[in-house]
């Protein structure tokens, strides 16, 4: 049994998380095969949008603690380059070139939740519930804090990460870290409207979209970055995707992408 499954729904890669019998929890498998499938999706001019979800009764409850156990035995170093395993596929998340959105329903919870955090759109059920529960144990949230932080903003990141209470799905939408709750019979529909409105757009644009914004999310106003922005819209404007995407406005007609 695959524990990633890739399913093509028009021009969207959904990648199923399926390992059930352990709520999707993750492990060096499923991590290097997100990583090899992103890559070629990359690559693929037909894939525009990347859905993640879980198979079963989770999203996905996080790091496999049978590979924790074994890693706190490990060397400092030997732990050091385990963990950064992690790390680097999460960054890979958040620098994809196309639009990831995270199809929630069920537990999201510590490494599950920082999938989600990575992702550019949430999606989630009604019943989904998201935790940071790593202090509790004696651990620490460490490598998805970036992510956690930036989705859910400081104050509220303080709250979870130091309590390890559980987020509800309403809850996590009325504070922003989840753009859209809806019933779980409803849950795919929403997401298949996501990345039908997604794939409407300029794969360029999206990816300079997604590039700026980790740009200017933390950055002060300042006059250079209004030259910097300027200078963003400039370049892209007289590329081919822009003029295509302008003629095809004022034709009345749908872009060529």
């Amino acid at each position: 049994m695959a524990v990633l499954e890739v399913e093509r729904r028009g021009t969207a890669a959904w990648f199923w998380l399926n390992r059930p019998e352990v709520r999707n929890a993750l492990n060096d498998e499923v991590m290097n095969l997100i990583v090899e499938n992103l890559s070629t999706a990359e690559k693929d001019p037909s894939v525009r949008v990347i859905v993640l979800a879980g198979r079963g009764q989770a999203f996905c409850a996080g790091g496999d603690l049978s590979r924790m156990e074994q890693a706190a035995k490990m060397s400092r170093a030997k732990s050091k380059v385990e963990a950064g395993r992690f790390a680097k596929l999460l960054y890979r998340m958040h620098s994809f070139p196309k639009p990831l959105i995270a199809r929630v329903h069920g537990a999201a919870f510590a490494g599950g939740m920082g999938l989600v955090a990575a992702c550019d759109l949430v999606v989630a059920s009604e019943e989904a519930e998201f935790c940071l529960p790593e202090v509790r144990i004696g651990l620490v949230p460490a490598m998805i804090s970036p992510y956690i932080v930036r989705a859910l903003g400081e104050q509220q990141a303080r709250r979870y990460m130091f309590t390890g209470e559980r987020l509800a799905a309403r809850e996590a939408h009325r504070i922003g870290f989840v753009h859209e709750c809806v019933a779980a019979a409803e849950l795919d529909a929403r997401v298949e409207k996501f990345a039908a409105q997604l794939s409407q757009a300029g794969p360029q644009a999206l990816a300079r979209s997604k590039k700026l914004l980790a740009k200017v999310a933390k950055a002060a106003i300042t006059p250079k970055l209004g030259e910097e922005t300027a200078a963003v819209l400039a370049d892209v404007r007289t590329g081919p995707e822009a003029r295509e995407g302008i003629r095809s406005f004022l034709e009345k007609r749908k872009p060529n992408w």
